[in-house]
C-alpha cells in the first residue's frame, strides 16, 4: 500500500509510490515518471476524457465524489489519471497493488481513509491498479468504502470489466474506456519528453528514421515510448552521440526497425500476402507475417478482424470450426490484449492455415446479392407469405404451404424462391473437408426441394 508523503499520515510501512509522485518526481527517477503529465490538459490522447463537461473533467474541476474504473490497454493514463484527480482535488493518494495486496491491505486503506475524514482531514483517493487481479472476496472488502464514500475509487483494469469486476462494484462506479494511444499522440509524447525541462531538456535530437522506429516499437503505450526514448537517448550520450539516429535506437532497444508503415503500401501489402499465404494453405509464411504486423506494431484487432473475414471467405464450411477460432481470438485479443493475445492470433492462423478451404460462402451470397442489384427480385410466393394476421388467408397467404415437420424425411417438395429465380442455384459446396458432407446432404435435399 502507497501513499502520497505529505498527503495525511502514511500508513505503518508505507513507502512512497514513484508512480503517484508528481511535480516532485527526483531526477533520477525514469523518464516515463519524470514526464507523467501533472493536469488533464497535460494528459496526450483520450481526447473523449478530456472533453469539456466530460465526467472526468467534472470529478477534477468539481471536486466531485465520484469512483471510477478506467479499462484500457497498458501505457494509456491509467495511473496518470489516478494521480492528476488526486493533484488536482488536493486529496489523499493511496495506492494498493492487486498483485501483492490482500483482503487485510484494503480494509486497512478504507479505515484509514474512514479515520482521516473523521479527524476532519482530507478525502482520499483510492487507487487500485490491476484490479481484475482481486479475488471477489477482494473486490467485496472495496464496496463498503465506495458505497458511503469514505474512498475515491479509482480502478485500473487491463481486461474486460464486465468478465473480471463483480457486478456490485460495476454498478458504483462510472466506467471510463481508455482508447490505445495513435502514432501521432505518442510521437507528442516522445517530442515533449525531448524539449520539457523534467525530460531530455533539449540536450538529445532525435532523427526521423530513429522517432518513427521508436513510435512503431511502442505499439500505442506512452510508457514503453519514453521507456524507449531513454534508453536510445542514454546510448547515444555513451556514444558521445547529439543526435539519437536509428542504428542507436535499434541498438539501445535491442530490436530491429520494421519497415512497415500503418498508412501506407507496406501496410496493405503485408496483410494481402499474410491472407494470400493462410489462403494457400502456408502457416510458415502465414506467421512470418503476422510478426511482422506484430513487431511493427499493428493495431491487433485489425489483423483479428481479417481472420473473421477470411474464416467464411475462404475456408467456410469446408471446416465449420474455422469461424469459431478466428471470432475467439478476437474475442481475445479484447479481452486480454498484446502481447498475450499474439498466441491466440497464431493459433487461429495456423488452424485457417492448414484448415481444407472452400469459398462456396463468398461465392453463393455475391451471386445472390449480384442478382437482387440486377433486378431479379419477384414476389414472394403467396404460400410463404404471412398468414398470421386478419384477413391474409383471405388474400391466399398461406394457402398450400407444406409443414416440412409432417414430412417423412423432415423435407417438404414446394417452391421458396420467387418465379423469376426459380432455377437459381447459389450455393454450389465444394468436396473439400467437412463440406463434401454438406455437399452430398443438400444434393439429396434438392432434389426433394426442387421435385428432380
Amino acid at each position: 500500500m502507497f501513499e502520497i508523503p505529505g498527503a495525511g499520515q502514511p500508513a505503518p510501512g508505507a513507502v512512497p509510490s514513484a508512480g503517484s509522485l508528481g511535480a516532485n518526481t527526483h531526477a533520477s527517477a525514469p523518464l516515463a515518471v519524470r514526464m507523467r503529465p501533472r493536469t488533464i490538459d497535460e494528459l496526450v490522447g483520450q481526447q473523449q476524457l478530456r472533453a469539456a463537461g466530460s465526467p472526468l473533467r467534472r470529478l477534477i474541476e468539481g471536486d466531485q465524489s465520484m469512483s471510477l474504473l478506467l479499462w484500457g490497454p497498458p501505457g494509456t493514463g491509467k495511473t496518470t489519471i489516478a494521480a492528476i484527480v488526486s493533484q488536482q482535488t488536493r486529496r489523499r493518494f493511496v495506492e494498493v497493488s492487486a498483485v501483492a495486496a490482500g483482503v487485510k491491505e484494503v480494509r486497512a486503506a478504507i479505515d484509514g481513509a474512514r479515520a482521516e475524514l473523521a479527524r476532519g482531514g482530507q478525502e482520499t483517493v483510492l487507487f487500485v491498479d490491476e484490479v481484475h487481479r482481486f479475488t471477489k472476496a477482494q473486490q467485496d472488502a472495496l464496496l463498503p468504502g465506495v458505497e458511503n464514500r469514505w474512498v475515491t475509487l479509482i480502478a485500473a483494469t487491463t481486461e474486460n470489466p464486465f468478465f473480471s469486476v463483480i457486478s456490485p462494484l460495476l454498478s458504483r462506479s462510472l466506467l471510463l474506456r481508455l482508447q490505445s494511444l495513435t502514432d501521432d499522440d505518442v510521437a507528442e509524447v516522445i517530442d515533449q519528453a525531448l524539449e520539457d525541462e523534467r525530460g531530455l531538456a533539449g540536450a538529445t535530437a532525435l532523427d526521423e528514421d530513429a522517432r518513427a522506429h521508436l513510435v512503431r516499437l511502442a505499439g500505442g503505450d506512452a510508457r514503453r515510448a519514453l521507456t524507449y526514448l531513454e534508453a536510445a537517448a542514454g546510448a547515444a550520450a555513451s556514444n558521445g552521440l547529439a543526435t539519437i539516429d536509428l542504428a542507436t535506437a535499434e541498438t539501445a532497444v535491442d530490436q530491429a526497425a520494421v519497415r512497415y508503415d500503418r498508412q501506407g503500401d507496406q501496410h496493405y501489402d503485408v496483410i494481402s500476402a499474410f491472407i494470400k499465404s493462410i489462403r494457400g494453405s502456408d502457416p510458415d509464411a502465414a506467421l512470418h507475417y503476422l510478426a511482422r504486423m506484430i513487431e511493427a506494431g499493428e493495431d491487433p484487432r485489425f489483423i483479428a478482424r481479417r481472420l473473421v473475414v477470411h474464416a467464411s471467405e475462404d475456408v467456410g464450411l469446408a471446416d465449420p470450426t474455422a469461424l469459431q477460432a478466428a471470432v475467439a481470438a478476437a474475442q481475445a485479443v479484447q479481452l486480454i490484449g498484446m502481447p498475450e493475445a499474439r498466441i491466440n492470433l497464431a493459433q487461429a492462423t495456423i488452424h485457417l492455415a492448414v484448415a481444407p478451404k472452400s469459398n462456396a460462402v463468398i461465392t453463393a451470397i455475391d451471386g445472390a446479392i449480384s442478382d437482387v442489384r440486377s433486378g431479379k427480385i419477384g414476389q414472394v410466393p403467396a404460400h410463404l407469405r404471412d398468414a398470421h394476421y386478419g384477413g391474409a388467408k383471405d388474400l391466399g397467404h398461406g394457402k398450400g404451404y407444406s409443414y416440412p415437420h409432417d414430412e417423412p424425411y423432415g423435407v417438404a417438395e414446394q417452391q421458396y424462391l420467387p418465379d423469376v429465380l426459380a432455377d437459381a442455384s447459389y450455393y454450389r459446396p465444394t468436396a473439400l473437408g467437412a463440406e463434401a458432407g454438406v455437399k452430398e446432404r443438400w444434393e439429396r435435399v434438392r432434389r426433394i426441394v426442387r421435385g428432380g
